[in-house]
């Protein structure tokens, strides 16, 4: 299946970087001679996404800029002006103008590969599909995920180990009725108190009631979330062997 649109969320600062990301979004961050937003785009596009639509806030400008020398794909920003008081729930639903056809999900802090989203488009049947990774161990920080079959039953920070089975690696994929039943969810929750207090995911997990979520495992093959220090290091090496095995 051929998903035209994807939707990149790149309107945070990265402050757990540190001074890195003190002038510039995480996004930005170089990897192997790429930004990590570059590695993102040119996996969805050799995976045959057309267009990327990439939320921004933190520095808009800057991101703008470099998708302007992206002359090769179709790849625009739309700046959300509330990133300093919403969590990506807020971003969302921002972009919800965006929503209205299939598109791809992707957090802007997971660089993948192009192997991974083909393995999310192939097995995207459901509604929404929540593209998760398997491991013997999750910590603290993991968005954990339990599963009944490849339907997912929940998603969160706080499931306990024995209610975890897998983890959201950050993108997902809305085909049919999927975009309305985010869009939708996302709308009802912003309009809640805490609505710019969470994470998109929350409505996710919400949606795993009406059984129309599915899951997608990459197990075995590379990734890596953008987060804290020592992240930078673990993209830098899985970065540098996927340029040396191309060359």
């Amino acid at each position: 299946m051929i998903i035209k649109r994807a939707i990149i969320l790149a309107a945070g600062q990265g402050s757990r970087l540190g001074p890195i990301t003190a002038d510039q979004p995480k996004c930005l961050i170089p990897f192997a001679g790429k930004t990590l937003l570059d590695w993102q785009i040119d996996a969805l596009a050799a995976a045959g996404v057309a267009e990327m639509v990439v939320a921004t806030g933190f520095r808009t400008e800057k991101v703008e800029a470099q998708l302007a020398k992206r002359t090769d794909v179709r790849a625009r920003a739309v700046f959300n002006p509330f990133y300093h008081v919403a969590d990506n729930l807020g971003t969302c639903w921002m972009m919800r103008a965006e929503m209205t056809e299939d598109f791809i999900i992707i957090n802007g802090d997971t660089i993948v590969s192009a192997e991974i989203v083909r393995r999310l488009l192939d097995g995207a049947t459901a509604p929404i599909t929540v593209t998760i990774d398997e491991k013997d161990d999750y910590d603290s920080d993991d968005m954990k995920v339990r599963r009944v079959g490849d339907t997912l039953a929940a998603i969160g920070k706080t499931l306990t180990p024995q209610e975890t089975d897998a983890e959201s690696i950050g993108m997902l994929a809305f085909r049919g009725e999927g975009p309305k039943l985010f869009s939708d969810q996302i709308d009802a929750m912003m309009r809640t108190a805490a609505g710019t207090k969470n994470w998109y995911l929350k409505a996710i997990d919400a949606l795993a009631a009406t059984g129309k979520v599915g899951t997608v495992s990459i197990k075995g093959l590379e990734w890596q979330e953008v987060d804290f220090p020592p992240d930078l290091e673990a993209a830098t090496a899985m970065t540098e062997r996927w340029v040396s095995a191309s060359a």
